[in-house]
């Protein structure tokens, strides 16, 4: 029944997945006058939003869009050549009012999102059909949630549209492809925008259902995702327009969404960190609000664990400021930990002092198979499926080494609404709100790292990590402008989040992509401790001379030159890796904000309307 879902969903989306963005009618009229009966037919119209609002994995052999290609850009890995750019000019084309692409804004990628409203349009289709064509058939109860349906799709979309372009069209209703004084409209400002999806977000909150069945959206969902989209406006208000009052709005309403779901009783951390994401069925697991199920019996499959498997070389891999920014088990960080052994970064050493989700998101031996780093993320496959690889055996039916992967992908997890909901009271706190209380780090913070440890974690020494208290917070050297609770927020974070949805969203809504910026922050091109010359003799070869390199713990980079093999021991460094070009404080360039490609703009300007580019892009165009 669960992957049935998607397979429906999937009908629904080559059904209605090829309309323009506002100019072409839904259905054909003779279907739309027949088509909205009753509440079946309603869920088979919103089942269309499914497979490309909650991607996870995407199936078979495509990861495009999917959770592999969100840790393809951000500050925790380092790529095996040029690092990936940020955008530095006005592209030519970025999707159109007549584009046939699909955008999917909640899941950013580096190459660029579109900008198309098409998704906007679907969801406008679905609340004003229920308003005018169905709201007497269906009972109060299934009109509400319904309508809560549809407008949570139309915020979801809205907020992503905003998180990535600032100000938008806004559209509340279905637009007539002849009305272009519509279909033209200039950008609505970003708050008016918002100030509609806060509406919609409530609304939903308060009226989807508890409970509409399994790999349905019920409300908790919509809370969760509430906590993570609320939060990312509070924090994008309170760092970029110092706007207290707009920030509050939204902090407040990412902790009511969390607290709707902490107070349930419904939601736990009960499942070891590997577990989750290596698991074939997450049906019933507490810690999981809602998930994509795979299924090779209904042919939806994927090929992420076989990213993870150890076979395949890897091009872009965990790198050296990810490594250093995971917190010694005996809560210290490693620059002002009393314990000598923890500056020790040999990666047998740090599986037995790092937080267990290191060795949960990491092979414990470094390997040449990740070309950049020597560190290898095996965070997406099982265990069972891991030692198969491990030991040069065959995994059963190819599942590991093709496209017919099976384990589950947990969209929306209780950990991160946990997070969620101790940042935007620590955010709270700054301005003026109640003060973060020891009882709120220990429901949140502490319940995580209390999460059970696999049983090969505890065999290789792994222990849980100490109970981060208020009263002995750690201090940071790396914290810079914030304070000891919110950078320690932070960290859980980015140790809990790793390679999924939220890097590069966490550090454009903290203004922080700074961290991105390789000439000021070195560790991003330097990888794993290794000592070459007795573990990889095969590397040192003539053919690495003045390119291979390591840096020692003081910064000292210290390149082979085929006569000093015996000194490479060191943070991997490869001298192939070059950093990316200056993206901050570059005229006529925006990182924080997408800019709308030129033929968007001429389109308008040929309709006789006029499409302002994005605010800190040239609109000379």
């Amino acid at each position: 029944m669960k992957a049935k879902i998607w397979i429906g969903s999937l009908l629904i989306l080559l059904l209605t997945g090829c309309d323009d963005i506002l100019d072409r009618p839904q259905l054909t009229d003779q279907n739309d006058d027949i088509y909205w009966t009753n509440e079946d037919k309603l869920r088979l119209y919103a089942n269309g939003f499914y497979p490309t609002h909650f991607v996870a994995y995407n199936v078979g052999w495509s990861t495009d869009a999917s959770i592999y290609l969100t840790y393809l850009f951000n500050d925790d890995v380092v790529n095996y050549g040029t690092q990936t750019q940020f955008e530095l000019s006005v592209p030519t084309a970025r999707g159109t009012a007549t584009s046939t692409a699909t955008y999917i804004p909640w899941l950013e990628k580096y190459t660029g999102p579109n900008w198309n409203f098409s998704w906007i349009r679907k969801s406008n289709i679905m609340i004003d059909r229920i308003e005018d064509r169905i709201k007497n058939i269906l009972t109060e109860e299934a009109y509400n949630h319904w309508m809560g349906i549809g407008r949570f799709f139309r915020a979801m979309d809205y907020a992503g549209l905003v998180t990535v372009f600032g100000d938008v069209p806004y559209y509340d209703h279905e637009v007539s492809d002849i009305d272009y004084d519509e279909l033209y409209k200039p950008r609505t400002p970003r708050n008016e925008v918002m100030d509609a999806v806060y509406e919609d977000w409530v609304y939903a909150m308060e009226n989807v259902r508890l409970d509409d069945g399994s790999q349905y959206v019920n409300r908790y969902v919509v809370a969760g995702y509430i906590s993570r989209l609320a939060l990312f406006e509070g924090t994008w208000q309170k760092y970029h327009y110092n706007d207290t009052e707009r920030a509050k709005k939204f902090l407040n309403l990412a902790v009511t969404a969390a607290e709707l779901l902490r107070t349930s009783g419904k939601f736990d951390i009960v499942t070891d960190f590997r577990s989750l994401f290596g698991s074939n069925d997450l049906s019933g697991n507490k810690d999981c609000i809602f998930y994509r199920h795979y299924d090779s019996s209904y042919s939806i499959t994927h090929t992420v664990a076989s990213a993870c498997n150890l076979v395949d070389g890897r091009y872009l891999n965990p790198n050296l400021a990810l490594i250093k920014s995971f917190i010694c088990n005996d809560g210290t960080d490693w620059q002002t930990s009393p314990d000598a052994g923890n500056k020790d970064f040999n990666l047998d050493n740090l599986i037995k002092t790092r937080d267990p989700r290191f060795e949960a998101s990491f092979w414990d031996k470094p390997t040449v198979k990740s070309l950049s780093s020597f560190l290898y993320i095996t965070k997406f496959i099982s265990r069972e499926g891991l030692s198969y690889m491990e030991n040069n055996g065959t995994a059963p039916s190819s599942e590991y080494t093709s496209n017919l992967n099976e384990n589950d992908y947990p969209l929306i997890r209780y950990a991160e609404v946990l997070l969620n909901l101790i940042e935007a009271k620590a955010e709270l706190a700054t301005l003026g709100q109640d003060a973060v209380t020891q009882s709120d780090i220990d429901m949140t913070i502490n319940k995580i790292r209390d999460r059970p440890l696999a049983p090969e974690a505890e065999a290789k020494g792994v222990k849980k990590t100490a109970h981060l208290s208020l009263a002995s917070l750690p201090d940071s050297p790396d914290r810079g402008d914030v304070s000891q609770l919110i950078w320690e927020i932070r960290r859980e974070r980015r140790m809990e989040l790793t390679f999924e949805h939220s890097r590069l969203l966490d550090l454009r809504r903290w203004k922080k992509l700074e961290y991105m910026d390789d000439t000021l922050y070195p560790d991003i091109l330097k990888g794993t401790w290794v000592d070459l010359a007795n573990d990889f003799p095969d590397q040192i070869t003539a053919a690495k001379i003045n390119l291979l390199a390591v840096t020692d713990m003081d910064g000292n980079v210290i390149v082979y030159n085929g006569t000093n093999a015996d000194q490479m021991i060191g943070f991997y460094s490869h001298l192939t890796i070059q950093g990316r070009m200056p993206f901050l404080d570059v005229p006529g360039v925006n990182p924080y904000l997408a800019p709308v490609g030129i033929n968007q703009m001429n389109e308008y300007a040929t309709k006789g309307y006029v499409l302002e580019q994005t605010e800190g892009w040239p609109s000379g165009y």
